[in-house]
């Protein structure tokens, strides 16, 4: 589009004449599929296959897809596949729950800070009170030094109420197996309807 052209918008009152009476629609250009193979117009066969265009459609390797960002690696978030604890892009992050609805972020600080350097402290508030939500998120450089604050201060009292401490992210439960099997559950019937 030239830089001197208007976009115009036209509404449903645009078309109608100032008796009231709708004006002759013109006739809008059909415009030629710019997809490559694609042929003419509709009921046109082409034996060219058409080639589909977006990022789902393109098998690509993983050198491929490294030159399309530009060369960069990005870092990646790799598991051995186990359960326990995972690391997020910056730190290792600690979930504190049960905190006291007056709880500053001072007190957590204090609390926290003998078992490493604290690199972030979130504490959400509650908007229409302004108190805390009951969860803090601390985020620590090392795994030593959160696994040192998860183990010690899980289950102690902090502002005369019990603190939990666990990790943010995990790759999830163990997985136990059930050794019995259990019969399939029968549902109940519906009583009959009353008419």
């Amino acid at each position: 589009m030239a830089a001197n052209d208007e976009a115009v918008d036209f509404d449903d009152d645009d078309l109608m004449d100032e008796d009231g009476q709708e004006a002759e629609a013109f006739a809008v250009p059909k415009i030629r599929s710019t997809i490559i193979g694609g042929g003419g117009g509709a009921g046109e066969a082409s034996n060219v296959p058409r080639k589909i265009k977006g990022r789902g459609f393109r098998e690509e390797t993983g050198a491929d897809r490294g030159a399309r960002f530009g060369g960069r690696d990005f870092d990646s978030l790799d598991s051995d596949g186990g359960p326990g604890p995972l690391k997020s892009i910056e730190g290792w992050i600690v979930l504190v729950t049960g905190v006291h609805e007056e709880a500053q972020e001072d007190d957590l600080h204090n609390a926290f800070r003998e078992f490493g350097q604290i690199k972030n402290l979130h504490l959400n508030l509650d908007r229409r009170t302004g108190f805390v939500k009951g969860y803090a998120l601390i985020e620590y450089e090392s795994y030593d030094e959160a696994n040192a604050a998860i183990r010690t201060l899980n289950g102690t009292e902090l502002l005369t109420q019990t603190i939990y401490v666990d990790w943010a992210f995990s790759n999830g439960p163990y997985k136990r197996r059930n050794t019995r099997r259990r019969s399939p559950r029968r549902r109940s019937r519906s009583p009959p309807r009353r008419y």
